[in-house]
């Protein structure tokens, strides 16, 4: 025993001395560090400075003009003045053509571009799709940064995402967070809803600009900020890559995107009134308006009807119905099956084309 203490006893003062010198060695030169391999932690980067550096360049800040009524005068008089306001804008093509939030140009006097490298456009407005928010720019500037796409039907929560826009005026801002849903819908903030959320941080000016994941590709454009009152924090919005390729080939095809419509309006079918009708609780939805002479009023459905499914595929929500309808063709024909008075009935209407809103 006496012998193995010296032993130990040495050991413990070469750790403590190597200890030390390691401490000044450090202290002294601290570029000796190691740095952490950024394909450690499942293939994700130490820093997202790369997919910024890849997505920030195509980003836009937008800044528009618009007349409105002034306040200060009676509204008789119809006087106006000139509003300024904020946006952002991605450029998807390098041929110019930039995307962003309808509402963010809606009813402008002037747009003007201010791209990353500094330099000023003023865009024309190629089309515009109201119903989700969404409007197509174009400028004329020689090839430009386009942003890569990614596909927005591969993200899962918890994905890393970053916000990237004009909030407040400061250019190229990023923010950072998660992934919170994907799908997201019923939020009547416009007809066609199909929501990425996340938390991150989305401020005025921000609306149009870019979502990315880790990679740089573009995920989603975002649009709103869930703020009911002072104390909600962590909830925005963004609409999905997926959804803007399609807005996008329709205006640069079409000047406008074509949606099928049945001239009807449906709500969603409360449970204990489908039990009181003797139908299945998760299916149907109910009919609240038929508009005169369109293809619902020609085929002889009736306001209180129960919609169960749209070309066999049976009704969950009034927002599957609408999208069901939406994605078909002017001229097509859509099959319903519906439940009145106690009785099953189908019919064939022929679909027309959505007015514009």
């Amino acid at each position: 025993m006496s012998a193995i203490r010296p032993t130990l006893l040495f050991l413990l003062q070469s750790v403590v001395v190597g200890l030390a010198v390691a401490f000044v060695v450090v202290l002294i030169r601290p570029e000796l560090l190691p740095v952490l391999d950024p394909s450690i932690n499942g293939g994700q980067p130490a820093s997202y400075a790369d997919a910024v550096d890849k997505s920030a360049p195509a980003v836009a800040s937008i800044y528009t003009r618009r007349l409105v009524p002034d306040p200060t005068y009676p509204p008789i008089s119809e006087q106006f003045r000139l509003n300024t306001s904020l946006g952002s804008a991605v450029i998807i093509d390098p041929d110019g053509y930039l995307v962003t939030n309808y509402h963010v140009i809606a009813d402008a006097a002037e747009i003007r571009a201010r791209l990353a490298d500094g330099r000023i456009a003023h865009p024309v407005v190629v089309g515009f799709d109201a119903e989700t928010d969404l409007a197509l720019l174009k400028v004329d500037m020689g090839p430009l940064p386009a942003i890569p796409l990614g596909r927005s039907d591969q993200l899962r929560i918890g994905d890393v995402v970053l916000a990237i826009g004009n909030p407040y005026g400061l250019t190229k801002t990023v923010t950072q967070g998660i992934v919170s849903a994907t799908g997201r819908g019923l939020l009547q903030l416009m007809t066609f809803e199909n929501f990425i959320q996340t938390d991150a941080a989305i401020n005025e000016g921000n609306s149009g600009g870019a979502l990315v994941n880790s990679l740089g590709q573009l995920v989603g454009i975002n649009t709103a900020v869930l703020a009911q009152d002072a104390g909600t924090e962590g909830i925005s919005f963004a609409i999905p890559v997926d959804l803007v390729r399609g807005v996008v080939d329709a205006i640069k095809k079409n000047g406008r995107v074509i949606r099928g419509w049945v001239g009807l309006e449906t709500d969603d079918l409360a449970p204990v009134d489908a039990e009181r009708l003797g139908l299945d609780p998760d299916i149907g939805i109910l009919l609240t308006r038929v508009f005169d002479d369109g293809p619902a009023a020609l085929a002889g459905l009736l306001r209180g009807d129960v919609i169960l499914s749209i070309n066999g595929e049976a009704i969950h929500s009034r927002q599957q119905a609408l999208l069901i309808v939406a994605g078909q063709n002017p001229g097509d024909d859509v099959q319903i099956n519906g439940w009145r008075e106690g009785q099953r009935f189908r019919a064939t209407l022929a679909v027309s084309e959505r007015p514009s809103e």
